[in-house]
């Protein structure tokens, strides 16, 4: 066992401090807290000695980890007393320490004497541990050799220091404890030399040099499996950690590729030192160390990282807002950090998307942090992680046939009985050192081999040898040995996943036979601390225990797991609910898998929209695979479908075709005009941001058609701004004043009402029926903007984004509004409010917005920035394939400052081609400012062909057919004929029309024309 032994320094000078009564009011507090965390890791409170106490641990429960049990209740005490330090020198004045130390062997535990004396330790160990705290410095803890020991490969510790104690005559060794963590190596792994990688073990080694002088590295480690992926990043992560380097890890597992967040959460928990924690310990440690961090963004990664206050509301935030904000902190947590580090991504090829994706984002900021990072993965693997920029890839190939020997001769030694043997394992394994070692352990297991690794000899006649044919034979042959207990045991933790607990397998029933797996090389324990952890040796021996069960036992097994994680904390079963869809549907449960699956959507919905729209699938082949009779099948399949035809415009997906079709004949025959009426909205939406105007102006009309029919006030106002987006694109502004004022009406003031899409359709209703009314020529355009501000403003920053473009995005261009101070400073807060709680679309909204104002400005430095934001969002436009309708209003601009630069040739070119796309399409809202620019920088160069393209141009967009008058057409038409007039030196006509143009810009009110009419001489 061990003992810890803990006191306070100067005790007797504290008391003398601040009275009797205040110092049992804090040795009081001091003893609770330390209690507490002795408890936590299993030890026992033995003795409290006035100024401190003495616990021991491996008894009366025996403990195979004690020593690490001890050093974690050493270190959270140490903890606790630096927190309760804090209050005392607030208070009191004073300073207050503890020492502690540690020390293990055999002792004599039980109850002391016939009375409640309590549970205590003695004998000679016992004064070993208190003369180890007598020699550690305040603050610290000191381990004695034998605590040592135990702990080296799960501790960080000081260098040997020789001190004198009491009852000794000669100095004795012992070390101070520094921190302790995961171990980075299995527990007792004999492991052959590694063989073949000079050459790239030399080159991680440099990588690592240069990360540890702070040039960081992304290495991918790439080869098929047994190849030594793993085998070479266990010994470069001991080589950091002799360097006293830092090493974090995370793992994907195959059974886990469709569940968010699992990969990235493992990493973050380790790299923060909150994995294993309280939920309230792990919130506390975490703000400890980020301790500047946003409130907000310590809540978001609360949720992250599974420890969130179950009581503590999140802020709504959009998912994109989410990642940007989480990817933020953790890249200013990584540049800010001093002290180097490894992070290790195991099998990369079942990564979940979603990790795979915050991953890619953090580690785009490695080379300029003191870090490495490894990946390791199979060839197949093309995601994300392997393409970060900057990433150096180092393949493993089969060794070569003198590599391979080479490695068969460390595993079996020089005896001559095994010199053919060793010569047909070589040829077998085909360069692969992982299928050496199972074939060497799957002989010795037979009894062909005897002996142990490195020192072998055999008495069986070679010629009637077989050695399995493939490496998955391999395994198989060295399961099937097992006995009862042993193979149950393995057979379970293959259905639990790459890793396991003693505690989750005796809850699934199981009687764990861990000592012999971790004998046999099967699996390995790696992490002695808190509750053991397990995980298997290699994931093909995993693989091969998986399949080899009966898929009637599998299924049993995979409904206990499914039932141990839901039970396991009711806060978090939300988050674990694809895991649970996981192990439901591979126990073919699939009724309670596919409600799993549509929970998980519900949660990660307002997390991460893609993790959302992977269950939403998922659940939609579960439906798909019920039988034909089952009475819910209907319904079943068509949810999941309008969910993914719903949101397939917020992921830029094309879902025109066969998706939408399986959804409308699935509603048609049903009779689910709702559920049709959601996916049609969507598919308006994608049609319309894929600037498809001929279909999206039919498909806006039929889809309105049939929500109205419905008759549902709820879903008319929801899916309203979609639709009128829609007709916006196309200029038909009748449809947009009357289905506006249908949502105003609705909506009777409530701006919540139908906020299924967008936070208040209310408010963007008022902005839609603002651009129709003064479209049309009607009044209260100017009450509309302003009313739909304010509300949006109020909702949340994704509908204050969309509400300032309405207003401003199309109204500074089309001169309707001019971009002075005030609206700059609507816009810039669009903008800031978007960056921080709005989704990626709200975000390159609020771009678009400020870059199209800025190019309005007066001042050149204005003109650039708005240039600059203009090429940034036309590349978002351009790589994620959405707002194509707005492209060639962006192009226009651009080119004007190209122009503005002397560049008129291009720019022009540029300009006529965006204007002819703009007619082509019947995109008269954004031709009518397009043609402006284009007819403006031709009479600026002023060439005779100038001149008559000008005219040419503003006769097309006079010509354009439309169903009313269209005042910023017509008004555009006065200025452009004006401008035209005085190009071929008609004094008179260009009085006449300038005059008129000033009188129609005041009549109309429109800000832009009328600083525009002013300007002209």
């Amino acid at each position: 066992m061990t003992v810890l032994f803990a006191d306070v320094v100067h005790s007797m000078d504290i008391a003398a401090a601040v009275g009797a009564e205040r110092l049992r009011e804090i040795m009081s507090e001091l003893l609770d807290r330390s209690t507490a965390v002795v408890k936590r890791y299993g030890g026992t409170l033995s003795q409290f000695t006035g100024d401190g106490i003495m616990a021991v641990f491996g008894a009366p429960i025996t403990l195979e980890d004690h020593a690490v049990r001890a050093c974690l209740a050493a270190l959270g005490i140490q903890e606790e007393a630096k927190r309760l330090a804090t209050g005392v020198q607030d208070r009191d004045g004073i300073d207050l320490w503890l020492r502690v130390g540690l020390n293990s062997g055999q002792v004599i535990a039980g109850e002391v004497g016939s009375g409640s004396y309590g549970y205590t330790a003695i004998g000679e160990q016992v004064g070993m541990a208190q003369r180890m705290e007598s020699v550690a410095p305040p603050g610290g803890v000191m381990l004695s050799a034998s605590t040592a020991r135990l702990v080296d490969s799960s501790a960080a510790l000081g260098k040997a220091e020789l001190v004198q104690i009491k009852g000794a005559d000669e100095p004795v060794a012992v070390h101070r404890l520094l921190r302790i963590g995961e171990r980075h190596r299995s527990v007792e792994r004999a492991e052959s030399n590694l063989v073949g990688r000079r050459g790239e073990m030399s080159a991680v080694e440099g990588l690592l040099h240069s990360a540890v002088h702070g040039h960081g590295a992304v290495v991918g480690v790439v080869g098929p499996p047994g190849i030594g992926k793993s085998r070479l990043v266990r010994d470069v992560t001991a080589m950091a950690l002799q360097r006293r380097v830092e090493v974090f890890t995370t793992f994907s597992e195959s059974h886990a590729s469709q569940v968010p967040f699992h990969a990235v959460a493992r990493l973050l928990r380790a790299a923060t030192g909150v994995d294993g924690l309280g939920a309230q310990v792990a919130r506390d440690r975490l703000r400890d160390r980020v301790s500047d961090a946003d409130s907000v963004d310590l809540l978001l990664l609360d949720d992250l990282l599974g420890i969130g206050d179950p009581d503590a509301v999140l802020p709504r935030i959009d998912p994109d807002a989410r990642r940007r904000r989480l990817t933020a902190l953790v890249n200013a947590a990584s540049s800010a950090r001093e002290t180097p580090a490894v992070y290790v991504v195991e099998d990369a090829h079942w990564i979940d998307e979603v990790s795979e994706s915050m991953l890619a984002d953090f580690f785009a900021i490695i080379p300029l942090t003191p870090s490495l990072v490894l990946i390791t993965y199979r060839p197949e693997y093309e995601g994300a992680l392997s393409r970060v920029h900057g990433t150096q890839t180092i393949a493993l190939d089969p060794l070569s046939d003198s590599e391979t020997t080479a490695l068969v001769s460390q595993l079996l030694g020089q005896d001559p009985s095994i010199s053919r043997l060793g010569q047909t394992i070589a040829e077998r394994a085909a360069g692969n050192p992982f299928f050496a070692e199972e074939i060497v352990r799957e002989l010795g297991e037979r009894g062909v081999l005897h002996g142990k690794l490195g020192a072998y000899l055999s008495t069986a006649e070679i010629a009637e040898l077989t050695v399995p044919a493939t490496l998955q034979a391999t395994i198989a042959a060295r399961i099937d040995r097992l006995d009862p207990k042993a193979k149950r045991t393995l057979s379970a933790a293959a259905v639990i996943g790459s890793r396991f607990s003693r505690g989750l397998l005796e809850t699934l029933g199981i009687a764990p036979a861990l000592k012999d797996l971790v004998g046999g090389e099967l699996i390995d324990q790696i992490r002695t601390s808190r509750q053991p952890e397990y995980v298997f040796h290699h994931p093909l021996i995993r693989a091969v225990a998986y399949e080899s069960q009966l898929k009637s036992d599998r299924s049993r097994l995979h409904r206990r797991v499914a039932a141990a994680i839901e039970a396991s904390g009711p806060e978090s079963t939300d988050q674990n609910a694809a895991l649970i869809a996981e192990h439901l549907e591979a126990a073919r449960d699939l009724r309670a898998a596919y409600g799993w699956h549509m929970r998980a959507a519900t949660w990660a919905t307002n997390r991460n929209i893609a993790a959302a729209r992977l269950s939403w699938e998922r659940a939609r082949k579960i439906a798909d695979a019920l039988p034909a009779n089952d009475p819910d099948r209907a319904a079943m399949r068509i949810a999941p479908r309008t969910m993914l035809c719903g949101t397939a415009f917020r992921v830029h997906e094309n879902m025109a075709g066969a998706r939408f079709d399986e959804l409308r004949q699935l509603c048609t025959a049903a009779g689910d005009t709702a559920s049709l009426a959601i996916g049609m909205t969507g598919l308006v939406a994608d049609h319309a941001f894929q600037a498809r105007m001929r279909e999206v102006s039919q498909l806006a009309s039929e889809a309105m058609t049939l929500i109205e029919s419905i008759g549902d006030p709820n879903l008319t106002v929801a899916l309203s701004v979609p639709l009128i987006y829609a007709k916006l694109e196309c200029g038909e502004w009748p449809d947009v004043l009357r289905w506006s004022q249908t949502a105003i009406d609705l909506a009777d003031g409530d701006p919540s009402r139908g906020n299924l899409i967008t936070g208040s359709p209310l408010a963007i209703a008022f902005t839609h029926r603002a651009i129709a009314r003064y479209s049309l020529g009607r009044p209260g355009w100017r009450d509309d903007q302003r009313h739909g501000l304010a509300m949006a403003r109020s909702v949340d920053p994704r509908t204050y984004a969309g509400a300032v473009m309405y207003v401003y995005g199309a109204a500074i261009p089309g001169g309707v509004l001019r971009p002075d101070d005030s609206a700059m400073r609507q816009i810039e807060d669009a903008l800031e409010g978007a960056e921080q709680f709005g989704d990626d679309y709200a975000l390159v909204l609020a771009r678009l917005t400020l870059g199209l104002a800025l190019v309005h400005r007066d001042t050149a430095a204005e003109r650039d920035h708005g240039q600059k934001l203009l090429a940034e969002v036309r590349d978002v436009f351009v790589s994620q394939r959405h707002n194509v309708g707005e492209l060639p209003i962006v192009d226009v601009y651009l080119a004007r400052e190209r122009a503005r630069r002397g560049d008129r040739d291009e720019a022009i070119q540029l300009m006529r081609a965006a204007v002819d796309h703009l007619f082509d399409d019947a995109q008269l809202p954004w031709g009518t400012p397009a043609t402006g620019v284009f007819v403006e920088t031709l009479l600026n160069r002023g060439t005779d062909a100038d001149v008559a393209e000008a005219e040419a141009a503003i006769e097309r967009l006079a010509a354009a057919p439309t169903d009313d008058d269209i005042p910023p057409r017509d008004i555009l038409l006065l200025r452009l004929r004006a401008l035209l007039a005085r190009a071929r030196a008609n004094e008179t006509a260009y009085r006449d029309l300038r005059d008129r143009y000033r009188v129609n810009a005041t009549s109309l009110g429109f800000e832009g024309h009328i600083a525009w009419a002013e300007a002209m001489p």
